[in-house]
């Protein structure tokens, strides 16, 4: 049998991917099921409620901790807990398939540690422009900002080999206005709310990261 006959016709996911998204949706199957009662006993039905308050970004309590300069770790792991308690079903599944699918293409070309660290460092760049920019007291909640970071380095990777074909590198942030569209459409038709500054700062973050973590970058940085 020849080695061609042993390629696998789908690319199996980075197991950082996998992981990211298992993670995500167990979080998400035991709240539903605890919901329902089926675990947990009684007191269960409010474990959501419970990981919101306390994994779910503040700006108040961030306010709170520069006021008084108490950087406790209980209140800065929020920076990186946020993204894996959704504020519901719905949205876990959302964020779920876009880690698989926006995951899986950039930790192939960057690696899967740099992939891990667009995903984290990019929630946490959505958050504190969040808590910076805005005087929002509602909480910042959902993989949003860090799936968005994931869109922000696939941003890149297209940006660049635009630039290699003599392309139209405009055409690269296609994806990125389509979906700040929709977002803006939805909050026009079901309410507005200031998410979406965390969302276009997590994909900042991420386009910006990837000009450090991505193959080579370094190297053409220090040439430069």
């Amino acid at each position: 049998m020849s080695h061609e006959d042993n390629v696998p016709a789908v690319n199996p996911l980075p197991p950082v991917v996998a992981a990211l998204f298992l993670i995500v949706m167990a979080i998400e199957v035991m709240f539903y099921l605890g919901n329902k009662g089926m675990i947990g006993g009684p007191e269960a039905v409010g474990w959501r409620l419970a990981a919101l308050q306390k994994y779910s970004f503040s700006g108040d309590i961030f306010d709170w901790m520069r006021e008084t300069g108490r950087w406790s770790f209980e209140h800065l792991m929020r920076f990186v807990t946020y993204p894996f308690v959704q504020g519901s079903f719905s949205q876990a599944i959302f964020v779920g398939v876009m880690v698989l699918a926006m995951g899986k293409m950039v930790a192939e070309v960057f690696g899967s540690l740099a992939m891990l660290l667009i995903f984290v460092v990019s929630g946490a760049g959505g958050a504190l422009a969040y808590a910076v920019i805005l005087n929002d007291p509602v909480p910042l909640v959902g993989g949003f900002p860090a799936v968005y970071g994931l869109i922000g380095a696939f941003t890149f990777l297209l940006w660049r080999s635009m630039s290699l074909v003599g392309a139209n590198q405009a055409r690269a942030f296609t994806l990125i206005s389509v979906l700040m569209g929709i977002q803006l459409l939805f909050g026009l038709v079901f309410g507005l709310s200031n998410d979406w500054l965390a969302d276009l700062a997590g994909f900042a973050t991420g386009f910006a990261l990837s000009f450090v973590v991505a193959p080579g970058s370094m190297v053409r940085l220090r040439r430069d």
